[in-house]
């Protein structure tokens, strides 16, 4: 799901670290979002919606929305579309309104 050839654009080498979605090891590019590097992996549902509990994706991609919070680091509510990815991040769905008891 990431574009690595294309006919106009050069891409300079990227590094790769793991991080880990839901406990499962995941790859991703150093620097890019979180939500960006789960989209590669093929994950695209971040969370539910807390009213109907609906599957939530990447909605505005510009930290302005409330589709992509997630639990990053035992961190609630935060951003993954605005978020960088950093070796061994560990990122999970978000269950409810996701507040610290």
């Amino acid at each position: 799901m990431r574009i690595i050839n294309h006919p106009i654009l050069e891409f300079p080498k990227q590094e790769m670290v793991q991080f880990t979605y839901n406990g499962s090891p995941v790859q991703g590019v150093a620097g890019e979002s979180i939500a960006a590097a789960l989209h590669a992996a093929g994950i695209k549902m971040l969370r539910h919606s807390s009213r109907h509990h609906r599957p939530r994706g990447l909605f505005c991609a510009i930290g302005n929305c409330s589709s992509c919070l997630m639990t990053v680091d035992g961190v609630p509510n935060v951003r993954v579309c605005v978020e960088p990815l950093r070796a061994g991040m560990s990122v999970e769905v978000q269950q409810g309104k996701g507040t610290i008891i």
